[in-house]
């Protein structure tokens, strides 16, 4: 058990077996990373299809990704899809957990498959990671290569740490490169195959201890 490895404290003291703690005035960690407490705290993982939108309503009436889990309790996009792409998103009402995932200061990845028509030369997938210039900044890829080709087609691979607007989408228009297809794939290092489109699943308590420990080691790296 953690507790008995001596990696869970209580309000920097480390915890004892059976210990009762309360959680709306008790610190825990776990190695050094604070977890929340808040039982009604809760955050799904869900796949959102080409057509649903990314918010809590639409003006057009079209459906939104809160049609996909639960109404109680109310959650919340974390970042977001384009009308026309699909993959993973975020839903929660740990505002702490949704700053962390999004806000770039984190460095939290988030992998995209993008399937483009036709191929990408050496020197356009280069300038992925290298950066293209928009028109609100400089943006890049923190990782970027070809998984495949095939019919004409060419399957991409980006991990990003960011999610400006359609920045995918705009980084690919500039380079004068259509795409065909465009899914996220991975948030956190979370990822999970046997969700299709429209369903969900509550994240575990060892991924929302990684995301924790993944953004308090960036927000360190960046201090």
């Amino acid at each position: 058990m953690l507790i008995e490895k001596g990696r869970v404290s209580v309000n920097d003291d480390v915890a004892s077996v059976g210990q009762r703690i309360d959680p709306e005035t008790d610190t825990v960690t776990i190695d050094g990373v604070v977890l929340p407490l808040d039982p009604e705290l809760v955050t799904w993982l869900v796949y959102k299809p080409t057509g649903v939108v990314s918010t809590m309503s639409d003006p057009q009436e079209r459906p939104t990704v809160r049609e996909l889990v639960p109404d109680q309790p109310v959650t919340n996009p974390v970042g977001r899809l384009d009308l026309h792409s699909e993959g993973l998103m975020l839903m929660t009402n740990d505002g702490d957990l949704a700053l962390r995932v999004t806000h770039p200061r984190y460095g939290i990845e988030k992998v995209y498959h993008v399937l483009i028509r036709g191929t990408i030369s050496a020197a356009q997938l280069g300038a992925l990671t290298e950066g293209i210039e928009l028109d609100d900044g400089l943006a890049r890829a923190k990782r970027a290569r070809v998984i495949d080709t095939f019919k004409g087609r060419t399957l991409i691979e980006l991990t990003l740490t960011e999610g400006r607007k359609r920045e995918i989408r705009r980084i690919f228009t500039s380079m004068g490169i259509d795409i065909r297809r465009l899914v996220r794939t991975s948030i956190a290092g979370i990822a999970d195959r046997n969700l299709g489109p429209s369903e969900y699943r509550a994240l575990t308590f060892d991924e929302i201890r990684d995301i924790y420990a993944r953004s308090e080691a960036a927000g360190s790296d960046a201090q």
